[in-house]
């Protein structure tokens, strides 16, 4: 009896917790109670509001549910209905402006929270908890009950953000709402939009329309981008795209109503070749070939991170013009978009060419400056007067730092945590993207499988990221974001495959409790997920199913390293030139390879079944990892 109670006991504190129900919901809730029976929806269900402010929410959740069901729900206003959107008449203070409570009932579903954004995502709770089919874009059968339960919920970060790059490739209207929809499902509330560096313009700028007739623009080029062929004298430029000012304002319109806040980047002084394409003057060599890059070669890369541009690509931050320009680039970027900030870049910044000009070494002189670090300084300074001219706050990314910037300037990180933790405590406010954990664009699986890029972020490591470092004071810490680059992203249905599962980890990461992180219980949920995904006809990818291979060097023996992200799966492999099956050596352990010119195949396994991707290593691949 004492240990079923002790049992009994363990199992309600790890359900109010929220490390252990079997509902499945991402990001996992702050605190979860589950109850017996459930709530059936029926055509005769009905959807309330108390607020004018909460009409908004309670018709989202009517035209979601009245697709895949095919009843006729409407909303009302009042406190009758059988589910229903109250804002509070005296706020929670536990809630803030994001947060909510949920409780269902075999008789109704209440959603109650202190601002519509609580409601909105009580409602993202909501359609969690109905079942897979509910994602369904037509009528559909299905049971539409809801377990009983209750809900409290917050987040615990301010800033949860993605950025996406549509300059390496150009996205729609349509697939950039959509983007937003799927990410506000799992409660992010922040929309980087990259929209100009060197592969393209992307933003209607009507006193320079030059950015859009010639820096929207570029060669069509095929193969693996940074391979590809140069622009040739000539060559008629038709590939891209840009959005009017009015495809803005509707996608800006779009995000708030999922309220959802959109930062807009413009990369200056570096990645401007699209926009030194249209205006060569701004340049320090003023090369009127400079072309929109389609994806070929123009800087060279060394090991310890830095580089050499072999085509200027940057912003002469001794032209006058140019601060002429931005001014005329800000002044209409910063009336389209409400939002506080304007991210200006400022990363990769290559100052070779600025060496060199003889107007640049003027300026040194005049501001008696010896490091060309320090013009970059200059330069983003610069910027931000203008942007506080109009009303912003300059973000740029960490380098940033490098040149000294003022007090009032906010830092993404993205080199690692490093220049995150020095710009906290100098008292700026932080975003943190490392690469290490965010960014989505680094191969997920194994590079024999999905496409190879530079560097891997497996979903686990990418679920293990904490954003707030030791030693950090947690105020400076605004939240996290999760950055997907284009270059190897052509198409949206691959950009869903690169963004999804690491993002519902991250999703995680940004607004559930750090206490409550539980890689195991993720992995679950997180494959629940894949189904509803399925409904909903949004890619993922599966290479969490895959094998983790490594080798090592024991001895003068290479050693082969395997493991699984999910628990539960079996490891088989062959070294005969056979495929592996269930019937073939099963990895327990480190396992000696033998000399000569082996071929390993490994496969995984769960209940005896094939669900991982056959991966295939040589050996000449095989001692290459032990060399990492």
């Amino acid at each position: 009896m004492k240990n079923l109670l002790f049992l009994v006991l363990v199992w309600t504190v790890a359900t109010v917790n929220g490390q252990t129900n079997s509902l499945n919901l991402i990001p996992e809730p702050v605190d979860v109670v589950p109850a017996d029976g459930f709530y059936a929806l029926t055509p005769g269900s009905s959807v309330s509001y108390n607020a004018d402010d909460a009409k908004h929410v309670a018709n989202m959740l009517v035209s979601k549910l009245n697709t895949p069901t095919g009843f006729d729900l409407k909303e009302e206003k009042g406190n009758k209905g059988t589910i229903q959107f109250n804002l509070n008449k005296k706020a929670d203070k536990t809630l803030g402006d994001e947060g909510y409570t949920l409780n269902v009932t075999p008789k109704d579903i209440v959603i109650s929270a202190n601002k519509p954004a609580g409601l909105f995502y009580g409602m993202q709770t909501l359609l969690q908890l109905f079942p897979k089919e509910v994602e369904s874009k037509a009528k559909t059968d299905a049971d539409w009950n809801v377990p009983a339960v209750s809900i409290t919920d917050y987040p615990r970060f301010a800033w949860r953000g993605l950025m996406l790059d549509v300059s390496r490739h150009f996205f729609t209207k349509k697939e950039v709402e959509e983007y937003i929809d799927q990410m506000a499902r799992f409660k992010y509330n922040t929309f980087h939009w990259h929209l100009t560096d060197d592969n393209g313009w992307r933003i209607e700028i009507k006193s320079l329309p030059k950015l859009t007739e010639v820096g929207a623009w570029r060669v069509k080029r095929y193969g693996h981008f940074g391979d590809r062929e140069a622009p040739k004298p000539g060559e008629k430029a038709t590939e891209g795209g840009f959005y009017t000012q009015d495809d803005i304002r509707d996608i800006i319109q779009y995000a708030k109503d999922r309220y959802v806040t959109i930062i807009p980047e413009i990369d200056v002084p570096g990645h401007s070749m699209a926009a030194i394409a249209s205006y060569p003057e701004l340049s320090c060599t003023k090369d009127t070939s400079v072309k929109v890059n389609p994806g070929s070669s123009f800087a060279k890369w060394y090991d310890d991170g830095t580089f050499k541009m072999f085509v200027d690509n940057t912003l002469d931050p001794a032209n006058e013009d140019v601060y002429k320009f931005l001014d005329k680039v800000f002044t209409e970027v910063a009336a389209l978009f409400p939002n506080q900030y304007i991210h200006v870049g400022g990363d990769e910044c290559y100052k070779g060419f600025w060496e060199k000009d003889p107007g640049c070494q003027a300026l040194m002189k005049k501001l008696k400056i010896t490091d060309v670090e320090k013009l970059q300084g200059y330069f983003m300074n610069r910027v931000e007067k203008i942007l506080e001219s109009k009303g912003k706050r300059l973000l740029g990314w960490d380098e940033i730092l490098e040149g000294g910037i003022t007090p009032n300037a906010t830092v993404m990180s993205w080199r690692g945590m490093k220049g995150g933790i020095e710009a906290a405590k100098m008292g700026h406010e932080v975003v943190m993207t490392p690469t290490t954990y965010a960014y989505l664009d680094y191969c997920q699986g194994d590079p024999t499988v999905d496409p190879p890029i530079y560097a891997n972020l497996r979903v686990s490591k990418a679920y293990s990221f904490e954003p707030v470092p030791d030693g950090v004071d947690p105020k400076y810490i605004l939240g996290g974001q999760g950055n997907l680059w284009t270059e190897q992203t052509p198409t949206f249905r691959y950009v869903d495959y690169m963004t999804y599962p690491r993002a519902w980890a991250l999703s995680e990461v940004f607004w559930s409790p750090k206490s409550a992180k539980n890689w195991n219980d993720f992995a679950r949920r997180m494959e629940n997920q894949f189904s509803r995904s399925d409904v909903a006809e949004v890619n993922y990818s599966k290479a969490v199913y895959d094998a983790e291979i490594t080798t090592k060097k024991e001895n003068g023996k290479l050693m082969l390293v395997m493991s699984t992200e999910i628990p539960d799966l079996v490891i088989y492999y062959t070294i005969d030139d056979t495929m592996p099956d269930n019937f073939c050596p099963k990895y327990t352990g480190p396992v000696e390879l033998p000399d000569g010119p082996i071929t390993l195949r490994v496969v995984t396994y769960r209940n005896e079944k094939p669900i991982g991707h056959l991966i295939t290593l040589k050996r000449k691949q095989l001692e290459e990892r032990a060399g990492k």
